[in-house]
């Protein structure tokens, strides 16, 4: 396992208005999953590859366990890197591509024919052995892809974008055999995505990046209950943002006086919550309850979707759809904002 460590790591290209990626500093626990999260061109992938070895950070220091690697060669790194595309060797055999990195160390062939089989009884590939890559499927070439890295038990194990061009539920699939792996070697594993979603099923933290910069580090439930600013909160679905003034526990705003939870920030005059922590509530009188108007009904299968107005603001709840389901468009509700899953942000 390796701790990794970014230092005001930076990437500047020639020409270009801004930095691909942005004085980024971020601490990476030994033998954590870690998700790179952003949009396209946020700098995810660039970070990658600098921490492989395949770029030259413009400034800033990458440290393993502690120590510099930038002099390191990538093949001195002990990481290796999954691109999203699998890149298999296309005249190789399944096997022969999950042994190819431990024949290039010179291991003897016996060492490499019991790690190709174990890998391949774990990455549930028996049988295939002999097949070429295009005799697989997409998820079998991304087991394929994910043995022939992890049969050299490297301390990091970089993955780009791994499950994007699968299926859905292939994809599910695949989520789950990556925890797996996980639990099963020694390894600190960095993978990016541009899905929240996935960030959250896997990682043990996240680092958001957005147009090049670290936007915040935090685990997949402090994205949720603790987003650092507006455009956080909104990258992780936050809709609701109301305006307003704060004073000591309680946020006066055009819903009136809400109280707030002990934690939330000290600065800040803009009040979030998620659409699903809204409450449907029978009769008025709880804490942080008012009426609303229902503006319009859109069921999404496991949850409905109202749109709210209370005071002239509109905002938007999740609710069960068995819950909706006596609801008519132009109805008052009482709706209720628990104190516990609000939050403030600059």
């Amino acid at each position: 396992m390796t701790d990794v460590t970014l230092e005001k790591l930076t990437k500047s290209y020639p020409g270009a208005d801004r930095p691909a990626v942005d004085n980024i500093s971020i601490d990476i626990g030994s033998g954590s999953l870690t998700a790179l999260l952003g949009p396209s061109a946020s700098g995810k992938s660039t970070v990658l590859k600098m921490i492989a070895g395949l770029l030259s950070p413009s400034s800033g220091d990458i440290l393993f366990d502690g120590r510099s690697v930038l002099r390191q060669p990538p093949d001195k790194r002990d990481a290796v890197l999954v691109f999203q595309e699998h890149l298999l060797f296309p005249y190789m055999t399944v096997a022969e591509n999950i042994g190819f990195g431990l024949k290039m160390r010179r291991r003897p062939k016996d060492e490499i024919s019991s790690a190709v089989d174990g890998m391949m009884e774990l990455m549930q590939l028996d049988g295939l052995a002999a097949r070429k890559p295009n005799q697989l499927s997409g998820g079998q070439q991304q087991r394929v892809a994910l043995a022939r890295a992890l049969v050299l038990r490297p301390k990091l194990l970089l993955l780009d974008e791994p499950f994007s061009s699968l299926d859905a539920n292939l994809r599910v699939e695949m989520q789950g055999l990556l925890r797996t792996l996980h639990a099963e070697f020694d390894t600190t594993m960095l993978f990016v995505t541009h899905d929240q979603e996935e960030a959250v099923a896997l990682a043990d933290s996240i680092a958001l990046l957005l147009d090049g910069k670290l936007r915040q580090h935090d685990t997949p439930d402090g994205f949720y209950a603790r987003p650092q600013d507006r455009s956080v909160a909104t990258f992780f679905g936050a809709k609701n943002f109301i305006e307003g003034q704060r004073q000591a526990g309680i946020f006066d705003c055009a819903f009136g006086q809400i109280r707030l939870p002990d934690n939330a920030p000290v600065g800040g005059h803009t009040l979030t919550f998620r659409p699903e922590n809204v409450k449907l509530v029978s009769e008025a009188g709880g804490i942080n309850s008012f009426p609303a108007i229902i503006k319009s009904i859109q069921f999404l299968g496991s949850q409905t979707r109202l749109q709210l107005t209370s005071s002239d603001i509109r905002f938007e709840a999740l609710v069960s759809p068995f819950s909706a389901a006596s609801l008519q468009s132009g109805q008052q509700v009482m709706v209720q904002l628990p104190p516990e899953v609000l939050w403030l942000v600059p």
